[in-house]
């Protein structure tokens, strides 16, 4: 099965060698590594070769990696129901260069890419409807970049009051607290909140 899969990346890296930049196949999948400006020509060769026939746009998603100058991974999951196939293309950009929408070769890619958008700032060029899918109406920021805070930056309740939905600036209610994840069944290194009282009544 991977000598199959590795003959078929060297054949889509031979015939779309500037687009293409390395190919690899692991744990049995092919992955084909793109430039961003060459993505929307890597997924019509990929939908329409006859040795390709990778039809279904199963999924679009991005990885962050905050650390690298380039931060974000965009990767497109594909699937040839002809070949009983799957591959994996993966190209990477940054916070304000923008990638061309794949949404003329296939038409779902409009949704996917609107998600990437909208949790982790990815931008789309000549895409239709750019806009945010699954986060409120002028919502702040993007919840899945791993700079985001976890309590995000407004909180929405209804005010009886004003009798309608208001957004706040988030208060913290409580103190951060630190979670080590210990098992209690195993104890702590260290005395919880309330135990220093016990061991001082065993001291006496």
């Amino acid at each position: 099965m991977d000598d199959a899969l590795k003959e078929l990346g060297e054949y889509i890296a031979s015939a779309l060698a500037d687009q293409v930049t390395g190919v690899d196949v692991a744990h049995h999948e092919l992955m084909i590594h793109s430039t961003p400006s060459g993505i929307h020509k890597v997924a019509a060769f990929l939908k329409d070769d006859s040795a390709c026939q990778f039809k279904v746009l199963i999924d679009i998603c991005g990885v962050d990696y905050p650390e690298r100058n380039r931060r974000f991974d965009v990767v497109y999951n594909l699937l040839s129901l002809t070949h009983n196939q799957r591959v994996r293309v993966k190209i990477q950009t940054d916070e304000s260069t923008p990638v061309p929408s794949i949404n003329e070769v296939h038409s779902a890619a409009g949704w996917f890419e609107r998600e990437v958008w909208d949790m982790y700032g990815v931008m789309f060029s000549d895409h239709p409807d750019l806009r945010r899918l699954l986060t409120d109406y002028g919502f702040e920021g993007h919840p899945l970049r791993k700079d985001f805070p976890l309590t995000g930056f407004v909180e929405v309740r209804y005010d009886e009051d004003e009798k309608r939905v208001v957004y706040e600036p988030v208060k913290l209610i409580q103190e951060y607290r630190r979670f080590d994840f210990l098992s209690p069944w195993e104890g702590t290194d260290y005395a919880l909140p309330g135990d220093e009282k016990s061991e001082s009544a065993e001291g006496k």
